[in-house]
Parts: structure tokens; C-alpha cells; sequence
């Protein structure tokens, strides 16, 4: 539960806002998505540590979320300005679910477009975990998220929180 940097769409002259707070031993992303000036997105991330997760599958996020839809991204660099990768992060409005996203799930993108050239996630070499909420979903938001964990089958027979 370290301290997570927000990355609004500020950065190209919108205005919506985000930040990523602890709320009863639950980590919570959270802000307001606005269009104006052309925006459209905020994101959160962890800060950049070192996490071989070349023995699992993929993480599992136990989650509650509104009614909005949110991406799970991960950086296998400490660049900010470059490829990252990105998979959809299932959720159903007010119940708290246990989503699976196998690392072949995320596809490598740049400023939010898919790069289909680029070599897969390496999951031995995951320097950064996030957050995002795009695709123009305008209003207020709120992501609970309860645990991250790395997973292999059999689901959660060894688990490593990260």
C-alpha cells in the first residue's frame, strides 16, 4: 500500500483528476473524468519496483467497482514515455469479484493505441502496476481494490501478493 502517482490527462491539457487513497485497509481509485479540453482519462501507478512473476500466470484482482470500466496496466520499464501494456479489468457494479487476467491478456500500447509489432510482456521483468479509466466515461469514479496477486493454476495454490 505505497503511495501510487495519479497520470490525468492534464498531462496533454485536460482537466480530470484521480488519486488512489486507503479506505478501511482497502485501496481505493478514485477522481472525476472530465472532456473538456479535450480529455478523456485517469490513471494511477504503483511505484516502480522489481517483480519477477516469470513463475505465474497472470494476476488476480478482487475488486468493487461502479459502473464504469477500467483497464489493468503494467510497465516493464521505469520510462514513462514508452510501451506499457494493457488488459481489460472485468468488473460488475457493486459486488466485489475476483478477476483472473493471464499475462497474454495485455497488449502492448503507446498513448493508449495498441502496438502490434511489440514483443509480449516479459512477466519476469514488471517494474510498475495501474490503474485506468478511459474511453471517454465522463463523471465521477470509484475503483475498491481489496488485493493484486501474482497466480498459476491451480487458482491460488501459490500466491504472491505484489
Amino acid at each position: 500500500l505505497q503511495p501510487w502517482d495519479n497520470i490525468d490527462d492534464v498531462v496533454m491539457g485536460g482537466v480530470s483528476s484521480s488519486r488512489m487513497l486507503i479506505e478501511n485497509n482497502r485501496a481505493v481509485f478514485e477522481g472525476n473524468v472530465s472532456l473538456e479540453n479535450r480529455g478523456g482519462f485517469a490513471s494511477v501507478r504503483s511505484q516502480p519496483h522489481d517483480h519477477d512473476l516469470s513463475d505465474y500466470e497472470g494476476v488476480a484482482v478482487r475488486v468493487r467497482s461502479d459502473d464504469k470500466q477500467y483497464s489493468l496496466r503494467i510497465r516493464t520499464t521505469q520510462q514513462l514515455d514508452d510501451v506499457g501494456y494493457m488488459a481489460p479489468l472485468k468488473t460488475e457494479a457493486g459486488k466485489w469479484v475476483v478477476t483472473k487476467v493471464p499475462f497474454c491478456a495485455f497488449k502492448a500500447v503507446y498513448h493508449g493505441r495498441e502496438v502490434p509489432d511489440h514483443p509480449e510482456l516479459d512477466p519476469g521483468k514488471i517494474k510498475m502496476f495501474g490503474l485506468l479509466i478511459s474511453q471517454k466515461q465522463q463523471g465521477p469514479f470509484r475503483l475498491e481494490v481489496q488485493w493484486l496477486k501474482a497466480y498459476k493454476e491451480p487458482f491460488f495454490a501459490e500466491v504472491s501478493s505484489v
